[in-house]
């Protein structure tokens, strides 16, 4: 009967489904980025045109956002940053392998056209909790 074959299937899918449960949480990376003021409105078309369409395809990636500083609530923010790039991928290895193409130096590579000064901070963390 094809009810014994799918309840056998997903039996056997169980054990699958309890590893991939207990894989370690994912990395996620910080980078607060100077911008140049002039260069803001091309960093914002870069990273939605360019970088963010190339990372999300890459093996193991999680997540990216971009933020703007709203406002210093308690505490200083890091001078001349007011982006912070959040990357998250499953592992620090595949994110070092993304890092490691072509296709990253180009998309970061025009990323990086619009900063100044410092350029960027990058903060890597592995999440506790």
């Amino acid at each position: 009967m094809n009810r014994r074959i799918y309840l056998k299937a997903m039996a056997a899918a169980l054990p699958a489904a309890a590893v991939s449960a207990a894989a370690p949480p994912p990395i996620v990376l910080h980078c607060d980025l100077e911008v140049n003021p002039a260069r803001e409105k091309e960093m914002l078309e870069t990273y939605t045109k360019v970088f963010r369409p190339a990372i999300v395809k890459q093996p193991g990636f999680v997540a990216v956002s971009l933020l703007k500083l709203r406002a210093e609530k308690q505490g200083k923010a890091p001078a001349n940053c007011p982006y912070r790039l959040v990357i998250s991928f499953q592992s620090e290895e595949q994110r070092l392998t993304w890092v490691a193409t072509d296709l990253h130096q180009k998309t970061w590579g025009a990323m990086e056209k619009t900063l100044k000064g410092i350029m960027f901070t990058a903060l890597l963390y592995d999440p506790v909790g």
